[in-house]
């Protein structure tokens, strides 16, 4: 696993408790995005299908319960596979990591270009959740969308 040492607060550790009661998936990470005015919760590898439920019924519920808007993502150990997870739906053709001369890591992700705006999402909104969760879980700087 990538080592990241982040200090959740106490609501972020109320929502995983509740989000993990309701849907039985484990959480491995949570983050209140104020921003974008929603929580974003991180889960472990393979319990995508039990935090979404039969037709979504567990998000809704979550959902309800919260009353903001959720967005679940999938871990994955691999820095290219969870900036994947991350821009889901969007189809990735591509992904690579490079060290820039200055020190910063940058992801440059190749999307089919029918997705691109899947990817970036409404105002940049997903492209920032991407670059919000890379660099929590993998030190990397950016994420740009080719």
């Amino acid at each position: 696993m990538a080592s990241y040492s982040v200090k959740l607060t106490s609501e972020e550790l109320r929502y995983i408790a509740l989000f993990e009661s309701i849907t039985g998936a484990v959480v491995k990470d949570c983050i209140i995005d104020e921003e974008e005015g929603r929580i974003v919760f991180v889960i472990k590898s393979g319990d995508i299908g039990m935090a979404i439920g039969r037709k979504g019924t567990n998000i809704k519920r979550v959902r309800d319960f919260i009353k903001k808007p959720i967005d679940v993502v999938e871990y994955a150990e691999d820095p290219e596979d969870f900036i994947q997870n991350t821009l889901a739906p969007a189809r990735v053709k591509s992904i690579h990591v490079t060290e820039k001369r200055d020190g910063r890591k940058v992801a440059v992700v190749n999307v089919d270009p029918k997705d691109k705006g899947i990817a970036i999402g409404k105002n940049g909104k997903n492209v920032a959740r991407a670059r919000l969760l890379a660099r929590r879980h993998f030190q990397i700087d950016d994420v740009i969308i080719s």
